[in-house]
């Protein structure tokens, strides 16, 4: 019996063992691994900086340049530096289709405006010119259902998808006087983009 037992133990392969580093196992990089906690503490930094006038100002610094590129790029269209709401090329393509059409928004502050001062100070016509207000509504009201139809359909043969906040970012630019309108305008009336 005690030499099958022996010969058993001899056929028997042990199994390959996963290897276990020792504690003071060097890395390649010539100097021990750092646990974690040591790195944790590598990596803390003070909330507050030792020099609170100097990081302020250093703040405030570039927050004024970064203001001053915005305010660039809004007047050039500049794409690398517009606000983060103006970003892509499908707002990009928003802009340029609503800027390309003639829109009600165009001249509706001004009509409005006219309507009301002589609404004030005209009073036989006071009905009239509520009644005028209300139709200059529903023509702009019209005209925005009928713009963002004909946008969205070219947005989704364009990119496959429309943007989320789109629709309200196509409606303020059209409801916005053209030379007020930032970033300013890159294409004439007319100059749709493909």
């Amino acid at each position: 019996m005690r030499a099958d037992s022996v010969v058993n133990e001899a056929t028997v392969t042990p199994e390959p063992q996963e290897e276990h580093h020792a504690p003071n196992y060097t890395a390649p990089k010539g100097k021990p691994t750092p646990s974690r906690k040591q790195q944790q503490q590598a990596r803390r930094q003070p909330l507050v900086p030792a020099d609170r006038k100097a990081a302020k100002e250093a703040n405030r610094a570039a927050l004024r340049e970064q203001r001053m590129k915005e305010n660039i790029a809004m007047q050039t269209g500049d794409e690398k530096h517009l606000p983060l709401k103006d970003k892509g090329p499908q707002r990009r393509y928003i802009r340029d289709y609503v800027d390309a059409r003639f829109n009600v928004g165009d001249f509706m502050i001004i009509a409005l405006l006219l309507i009301f001062v002589a609404g004030i100070f005209i009073q036989s016509i006071q009905l009239v010119t509520v009644t005028l207000m209300w139709i200059f509504i529903a023509l702009l009201a019209l005209d925005l259902w009928f713009m963002w139809r004909g946008l969205k359909k070219k947005l989704l043969a364009k990119f496959g998808q429309v943007e989320p906040g789109s629709t309200m970012y196509a409606i303020n630019r059209a409801m916005m006087i053209r030379r007020i309108r930032l970033p300013k305008p890159q294409v004439k009336r007319g100059q749709y983009p493909s």
